[in-house]
């Protein structure tokens, strides 16, 4: 299996050209990589402007592998060949190294690119990769991976050294500025100059400079090699690249391979959700969550982005109004911050009436309630994050269990609180990043026996017990929490006297700390407010769902099936909105238009033993047969005259996001059309077909709707489930919106 690497965009805040002169320094070899052991020059060629110029070496390298290694190998270094093309042109710099030993065995290859940063022609950017395919190595295969992936990270951390270094030593020599380069203009079509080096060359030239008019610069390339060479790096400034100062100040300290893990899922994720692409902090807990296994966290996370757009909970925080029982009896605030800068959510689980709560409000409410507390939770972590210059991405939990006691144990209470811990842990991992609890009673062992378990692992090492009453003692909260925020009913100096400090129920928890701590009865919800027991009872029979209805319809296909909705008597300047999100195999999607009236859908007879077998196995898979997922395009239509392709057919594969819009110019009946992605190779015996019906499942999650033209705002903008204003408008959408004033009107500037 290839394993990839990429690295963040590192950035030099100097000229490109002070960077090569720089970067020529390290050659023929440096003390400061003591694993380059020798570098030749075997071949070089320069135009005759001096503008592109390749070098091409072979470089010997001393590794530290096992002893054992090397005895079965027979070699003490490794040779690599790379090659330099420059172009002082453009200012581009771009690397090429490959192994040539053991190439049979073990294939490693690295790019990297030195190019003007796009804001600033006064800095350069660094761009590094990498890739492995380890086919076999005397049955060390691992071990020579891990060599490998060992000697990269070395290799990130050393190459910014060694620029720094020399830019010090350029510095010292009264060296801090190098001209870029002009064009001749005597000059006509540049010849190439080729050198070919012997041995013994390389102490007579060192590799480092050609003339003193080309400045020490180093390599370029000549044209042929140019074109070939932005073949393989076309100049794309991506918006999917990282910095490494970005990472430094809003994510922190990362391993060079955690942040090539970063880099790969926030590629696939901006590949493939075309609509709001989650935060890197988002995508950096997803990633710390599978312990930055790309292929775990990218299913992770999918799962996790559907769930969220099912649901709509990107609107809680706008549209979520806190019940008043939740106002007046539910004893969690959010309340200042740690010592680490962590938004601090202080809880009074112990003073909670559990079932009170949820016969009050049930099971969805108090989701609802928790969901809420976790989106604000990262809201606070992103302000402390911009407030204070340093990565914020958890916070602390304080949960007082004073007053916990049997009725805590109330059966459907706990199964509320194990279901909101499953999907809070599926949804919002790494979140937590340290839970105090203190006061905990006798009873409160069995209650974590139950609960414990379901508690992810890294999560139950962030769980910190404080039995003690003083919260000055080492291992107190003083250890975690500054004097001044400790409650008072904790020891501490913190008096709840006003609301000003509380984020999300800031009126009633002075007064609940007032009656619940003191007594027990007066946290008590009234039973007034309790739902009735039919409503219970219904409630919990109904699952736990965010919304009550989802806007989202899912749908299953297999081998042979459609899914279609249709569209009639669409008038003329509407607009047609599509968004569905593809979560299991691949489906084709495209939208059709018929000038035949579509006719009710009609049950297919039983199956009969006439036919050859695949048709006798295809009429008893009831799914075929079903008519809700047959075409109403009938077989007899025909293609341009019965019915019209007015959107092309799109291939979706599973994880993708797709939103789009057809503007209505010919009325009559249209068809949203979604069909299982069958493979090339078709199945040809009956076993085999057997099993590709039983096995292939498509699923997709779609949401539609027609919109009148004053009413269309863009295809994602004007959909009920959409926070992002970003969209992916149809090819005959863009042209017919370009004719319309009226629909151009409503689009938001992009």
């Amino acid at each position: 299996m290839v394993q990839t690497y990429q690295s963040p965009v590192r950035v030099y805040k100097h000229p490109f050209e002070l960077i090569m002169e720089a970067y020529q320094r390290r050659f023929p070899t440096t003390h400061l990589m003591p694993i380059l052991v020798s570098s030749e020059i075997v071949n070089e060629t320069l135009s005759e402007d001096k503008a592109q110029h390749v070098v091409e070496r072979l470089c010997k390298l001393g590794f530290d592998v096992p002893y054992l290694l090397k005895k079965l190998t027979g070699v003490d270094y490794v040779n690599f060949r790379q090659k330099n093309s420059l172009d002082r042109r453009k200012r581009t710099l771009h690397i090429e190294t490959f192994n040539e030993s053991f190439s049979n065995r073990l294939i490693i290859k690295e790019t990297c690119v030195y190019s003007v940063h796009p804001d600033n022609p006064n800095w350069t950017c660094f761009e590094q990769a990498a890739s492995l395919d380890v086919k076999s190595f005397f049955g060390f295969e691992s071990i020579v991976e891990k060599i490998a992936v060992k000697q990269y990270s070395q290799s990130i951390a050393k190459g910014k050294e060694i620029i720094e270094y020399y830019l010090k030593e350029l510095e010292a020599e009264g060296i801090t500025y190098v001209p870029p380069f002009k064009d001749a203009s005597s000059l006509k079509v540049p010849a190439i100059l080729t050198t070919s080096y012997d041995d013994d060359k390389e102490q007579s030239c060192g590799g480092a400079s050609i003339s003193s008019e080309v400045l020490n610069i180093g390599a370029s390339a000549s044209t042929v090699d140019l074109q070939k060479m932005e073949k393989q790096f076309p100049v794309d400034e991506s918006q999917f690249k990282l910095e490494a100062e970005y990472i430094q100040r809003y994510l922190g300290e990362l391993t060079p391979l955690q942040e090539s893990r970063l880099i790969q899922l926030r590629t696939w994720v901006a590949e493939l959700q075309k609509g709001k692409v989650p935060s890197d902090m988002t995508l950096l807990r997803f990633l710390r969550a599978r312990d930055f296994a790309v292929d775990k966290a990218r299913e992770m996370l999918s799962q996790s982005l559907v769930w969220r757009k099912k649901y709509q909970v990107d609107k809680i925080l706008s549209e979520y109004q806190i019940p008043r029982v939740i106002k007046e009896y539910f004893p969690g605030s959010w309340h200042h911050t740690d010592k680490d800068g962590r938004p601090l959510y202080l809880l009074c689980l112990g003073q909670m009436d559990v079932k009170g709560l949820v016969k009050s409000v049930g099971e969805e409410g108090l989701l609802k309630l928790t969901l809420h507390t976790c989106e604000e939770g990262l809201r606070l972590c992103e302000e402390a994050t911009e407030r204070l210059g340093k990565p914020i991405s958890s916070w602390t939990l304080l949960a007082d269990l004073e007053g916990l006691n049997m009725r805590h144990l109330w059966r459907p209470g706990v199964q509320t609180l194990l279901r909101i811990i499953e999907i809070v842990e599926a949804n919002y991992p790494e979140t937590m990043g340290r839970i105090l609890i203190t006061r905990a009673p006798r009873v409160f062992p069995i209650l974590w026996t139950i609960i414990g378990a379901f508690i992810d692992e890294v999560t139950r090492t962030k769980i910190l017990f404080h039995g003690g009453t003083d919260y000055s003692e080492p291992g107190g909260l003083l250890d975690y929490i500054p004097e001044e925020y400790i409650p008072d009913f904790l020891g501490g100096p913190y008096q709840f006297d006003d609301g000003s400090n509380l984020v999300s129920i800031p009126a009633s928890f002075d007064s609940f700390l007032e009656e619940g701590i003191s007594s027990v009865d007066g946290s008590m919800v009234p039973k007034s407010m309790y739902m009735t027991e039919e409503q219970f009872e219904k409630e919990r029979q109904s699952g736990c769902f965010i919304y009550d209805e989802s806007v989202y319809k899912c749908v299953s296909l297999t081998k042979g099936q459609v899914h279609e909705e249709v569209i009639s008597a669409a008038e003329k300047g509407g607009v047609i909105c599509w968004d569905f999100d593809v979560t299991k195999q691949d489906v084709d999607f495209t939208v059709l238009r018929t000038k035949v009236s579509v006719p009710l859908k009609e049950q297919v007879s039983s199956p009969t033993t006439h036919g050859s077998p695949l048709d006798v196995l295809t009429s008893m898979n009831q799914l075929l047969v079903d008519s809700d997922h047959r075409s109403v395009i009938e077989r007899s239509w025909k293609k341009d005259i019965d019915y019209f392709i007015v959107e092309n057919p799109l291939a979706c594969h599973e994880g993708e996001s797709i939103q789009g819009s057809h503007v209505i110019s010919v009325e009559g009946t249209y068809i949203l059309q979604w069909k299982f992605n069958e493979p090339v190779n078709h199945p040809t015996h009956a076993k085999d077909f057997i099993e590709s019906i039983t096995s292939s499942k498509a699923k997709f999650m779609y949401y539609y709707e027609v919109l009148n033209s004053d009413d269309y705002r863009g295809s994602m903008t004007s959909l009920h489930s959409s926070q992002s204003g970003f969209s992916a408008i149809s090819t005959t959408t863009s042209i017919s919106m370009k004719s319309r004033k009226s629909l151009n009107s409503g689009c938001p500037s992009r």
